[in-house]
């Protein structure tokens, strides 16, 4: 057991008002008898929610259902949001100690919360690459919600970190036809390095069963109502936050008795829920993420140090990036658990 008074500061990234973040100390409490401390390996960068909070786009009517589990603070700041962590137990219960977990915590080097709140990392998957549990969830928790079905013809539109997650998943299921699209042309690199067709809008195959819409834009949103079939499912991944979309309603949507159905992660999909925890859908993402094809999401990495300006230059485009990796800098006077 670590001896805690040690280690009593830790640091966090605070969004702290619209387009403004910082690292900031802060005093952490001892572990009870069912939390433990956990020291930080890695963070990941979750793009497309998180600049959604550096924005302030976070629309006050759904304020409360779209906090993180552990965040502290309000939107649109102060706020301390993050939920992509990877971590060492460095106190708590015996049984746990120097194991690495998955944490749906902020960017912080150490902190404490309840053992429940942890996923146990297999051997099998590196603690860089195991930032990607929470968005594998994400996709698992739309699959389950699609219900996808032998021989069925899939589209994925939008080829980003959820999109990409999405089409990987479904490329071991024995579909009919499965398709990555996105105008983006480059693209197509981790299309082919997840081993999945890719094709532009324009030229995507229609009559679809499920389409997945993750492009978070009004156009990918239109084409997946042209792309889906009579009567199809359009599962709808993206969150727009405070834009306002507008769509032809009265084309294919009316016509064609249409489907959309919001895919969200904070609960698990309706067809599971019953059957499956919170925790159950986190355990199996981890497990997935045995398979090396998950190496192409993480698109770059820098210090902690550095997180502010990171997600300043993701939010102006400055930096592209699927998951951007944060790396924490390690104690030396605490012996790590393997890091693989």
């Amino acid at each position: 057991m670590t001896n805690f008074a040690n280690h009593t500061q830790a640091t966090a990234y605070w969004t702290t008002a619209r387009g403004h973040g910082e690292l900031r100390s802060e005093e952490l409490s001892a572990p009870g008898p069912d939390e433990a401390l956990v020291r930080t390996l890695y963070s990941g960068i979750s793009k497309g929610t998180e600049m959604v909070v550096h924005r302030g786009s976070v629309p006050p009517r759904v304020a409360e259902e779209m906090r993180a589990p552990h965040q502290e603070g309000n939107f649109p700041g102060p706020v301390k949001f993050g939920y992509l962590s990877v971590g060492v137990v460095e106190d708590g219960p015996e049984a746990w100690l120097g194991q690495r977990v998955f944490c749906l915590n902020p960017h912080q080097d150490r902190y404490v919360v309840p053992i429940s709140s942890l996923t146990r990392i297999p051997a099998d998957v590196p603690s860089r690459r195991a930032v990607l549990t929470g968005t594998v969830e994400t996709a698992v928790n739309a699959l389950w919600e699609a219900g996808p079905r032998l021989g069925d013809r899939v589209a994925v539109v939008g080829a980003g970190l959820v999109g990409g997650m999405v089409a990987t998943l479904l490329r071991t299921f024995p579909l009919g036809r499965l398709q990555l699209i996105d105008v983006d042309a480059d693209r197509e690199q981790l299309a082919d390095a997840l081993g999945v067709d890719f094709t532009h809008p324009d030229d995507a195959l229609a009559d679809c069963d499920i389409v997945f819409h993750c492009s978070a834009s009004q156009e990918g949103l239109e084409r997946s109502l042209q792309l889906v079939g009579d009567e199809g499912d359009v599962i709808e991944m993206s969150w727009y936050a405070d834009r306002e979309v507008t769509l032809p309603l009265g084309e294919d949507f009316h016509a064609r008795r249409l489907s959309i159905r919001a895919s969200q992660v904070g609960v698990v999909a309706r067809a599971r829920r019953h059957r499956r925890t919170n925790a159950d859908r986190l355990d199996l993402a981890v497990q997935l993420l045995a398979d090396p094809v998950f190496e192409a999401f993480l698109t770059g990495s820098s210090p902690f140090a550095d997180l502010p300006d990171v997600v300043r230059d993701l939010a102006s485009g400055a930096r592209n990036a699927l998951c951007h990796v944060i790396e924490y800098p390690q104690d030396p006077e605490v012996p790590s658990s393997p890091q693989r």
